[in-house]
């Protein structure tokens, strides 16, 4: 059973991750997170293995499923984001197991880190967000940087991961030179450090002086979007309600339809290409969308339905 733990709290941890770790007879983890599951260990089998033993704790756990014994193999948050569920599974191919094999799998879903830290901080995950991890010990610098240079020009919320060690401390110094290539210097972040833990830390600051917060490897660092705003102690990212309704009457605004999409959503998008006098060169800079996706969209015949709204002509 790979068991996603939560944040290390036991009122934060699902009840199926408490009663499959009640059922197995080894628990294999991290040390760190084998401390915060302490209580509930009594009488089991326990193996303790170090930060940089992934591929260990998946073998170790392996071997004594192999030997008929339940095993309970735990990641803090949820064990398919940035936890064991992929090395392990990497590990179980390995060594040619399947899902017919007689060791079955289990993963048991926990809250991640962007979970539990969103929840202290306000609501700064409503629209979109992403997750990067700046640790480069697995993954090439560069393919990390081109990651966090999209997310930043995309204008996603990104909750990094990993944002720094004892000898990794560069990583979030580039990170936020990144950022700031494509966000002001006075977007809202949050760093959260051992959330729902007994040392949590919450610390809200900007983009342009988030390095000079503390940050470690138990911190997460959220990074708001352009509409993102702290007020009263609350990190919060608009839905887009806005948009569309007058937030107080909750009337829609005019040009706007309760149900159906913004005026600027893709149907009223593509007629207004249709209908402009720019070239495709102009439209790809004017909305910073790649040349060759205009061509194709503007190469599709537009024809308008009953109700005075665009679609695309499938049979054109």
């Amino acid at each position: 059973m790979l068991v996603g733990i939560g944040p290390g709290s036991n009122e934060h941890m699902t009840a199926r991750a408490r009663s499959a770790i009640a059922e197995a007879d080894v628990v294999v983890g991290y040390s760190t997170y084998i401390k915060l599951v302490a209580d509930l260990l009594e009488g089991k089998e326990v193996v303790k293995k170090g930060m940089t033993e992934e591929l260990d704790r998946a073998v170790s756990a392996l071997e004594a499923a192999r030997a008929g014994k339940k095993v309970a193999l735990i990641s803090s948050g949820d064990a398919g984001v940035y936890g064991m569920a992929g090395p392990t599974y990497e590990v179980l191919f390995q060594a040619g197991w399947t899902p017919d094999s007689a060791v079955e799998v289990e993963i048991v879903p926990g809250a991640s880190a962007l979970n539990s830290c969103a929840a202290l901080v306000g609501a700064p995950l409503t629209h979109d967000f992403c997750a990067i991890s700046l640790s480069d010990l697995l993954t090439p610098w560069p393919v990390i940087a081109k990651r966090l240079d999209a997310a930043a020009a995309a204008d996603f919320v990104v909750a990094l991961y990993n944002p720094k060690s004892g000898r990794r401390t560069r990583q979030i110094v580039e990170a936020q030179r990144l950022f700031l290539r494509h966000r002001r210097a006075d977007t809202p972040v949050a760093i959260v450090k051992s959330a729902y833990r007994p040392k949590q830390r919450i610390e809200f600051t900007t983009l342009n002086k988030m390095g000079e917060c503390d940050i470690g490897m138990l911190s997460t660092v959220l990074i708001g979007n352009s509409n993102t705003f702290v007020r009263d102690g609350l990190m919060i990212t608009p839905r887009g309600y806005a948009n569309k309704y007058d937030v107080e009457s909750g009337e829609a605004r005019d040009g706007e339809r309760a149900g159906r999409s913004l005026s600027s959503g893709l149907l009223g998008w593509l007629e207004a290409l249709h209908a402009s006098n720019e070239t495709p060169q102009q439209l790809a800079a004017h909305y910073g969308l790649p040349l060759e996706y205009i061509v194709e969209v503007l190469a599709e015949p537009l024809v308008l339905d009953e109700q005075s709204e665009p679609v695309l002509d499938e049979n054109a």
